[in-house]
């Protein structure tokens, strides 16, 4: 078996979010986002790190204290569970697996049968030709249309993208007769750090599809600090500022950006980042 079930706590039909770092975690949003769900929340289950990870790829990290081999921290994939507002809501989260993702997903949707769960919610995000200076906007998926609340809707047509591990994840619990959205917001292409801005409209859609309030903390702060440094920086670039001008006038023609076009951001952030980067490089 691929995970551990280390507790079993009270549960009345939970909400799993699902969330993993590398491809589909563009400016680490998707993560975030699950972090800040998962808060302090008990670890319930934990997989096995040994069937999924190639420690050469995503090397455990070494703590040598005076000479002194003190401690191993290894990449990993666990459950935790957080009550908000009420709600029982369970948040995997880690590292996206280098093996065994068929694996992986069939022991996800196991857990989620053994748990209880009524939904999954998969977090992600994609880099697009989008502003700073707009609301991210947000792609969705769905196993029904119908199970999507608020003003939201699948895109239409084929979408065509290199898969991730969530989406197998998402497939195999689908499979087993849970029903699945996903909420991958898109981010600047220009923005290689962390932005707070996609954190939040993921934590608004999921407060929005699950009718709960999730606490923001300090995240409308650290929204606002970053739109002052991206727009500090933009202005310095008049370049920068026409890109921006025209990736405006383009949504607004738009209301939202192609598949096709997307697609096309994406084989370009995959081809532009260095071998074995799992995830995006540190603004400067």
């Amino acid at each position: 078996m691929t995970y551990s079930l280390l507790r079993r706590p009270a549960l009345n039909e939970p909400v799993l979010i699902s969330a993993l770092s590398g491809w589909v975690d563009a400016a680490s949003a998707g993560t975030n986002a699950a972090l800040h769900l998962a808060a302090e929340g008990e670890v319930v289950a934990e997989f096995d790190g040994d069937l999924l990870f190639d420690y050469r790829s995503q090397r455990p990290i070494l703590d040598i204290v005076d000479g002194v081999m003190q401690k191993t921290v290894w990449p990993e994939v666990n459950v935790r569970h957080s009550v908000i507002d009420d709600r029982d809501v369970l948040v995997m989260s880690g590292s996206e697996p280098d093996l065994g993702w068929r694996r992986f997903a069939t022991g996800v949707a196991q857990l989620a049968q053994d748990l209880g769960v009524a939904q999954l919610i998969t977090l992600g995000s994609v880099p697009a030709a989008v502003p700073h200076t707009l609301p991210a906007p947000i792609m969705t998926t769905a196993s029904d249309a119908s199970l999507l609340h608020g003003d939201v809707r699948p895109p239409d047509g084929l979408l065509r993208v290199p898969a991730a591990a969530v989406s197998i994840v998402d497939q195999s619990v689908a499979g087993v007769g849970i029903s699945t959205v996903g909420f991958f917001v898109q981010v600047p292409h220009y923005v290689s750090g962390n932005y707070p801005s996609a954190v939040l409209a993921l934590l608004r859609r999921v407060a929005t599809q699950l009718g709960i309030s999730i606490p923001l903390g300090d995240l409308l702060d650290e929204e606002a600090t970053h739109r002052r440094h991206l727009d500090e920086v933009v202005a310095e670039q008049p370049e920068a500022q026409e890109h921006v001008t025209a990736l405006e006038k383009m949504n607004a023609d738009q209301k939202s950006i192609s598949g096709e076009e997307l697609a096309s951001e994406i084989e370009r952030y995959l081809r532009d980042a260095s071998p074995g980067d799992r995830g995006p490089r540190e603004e400067q």
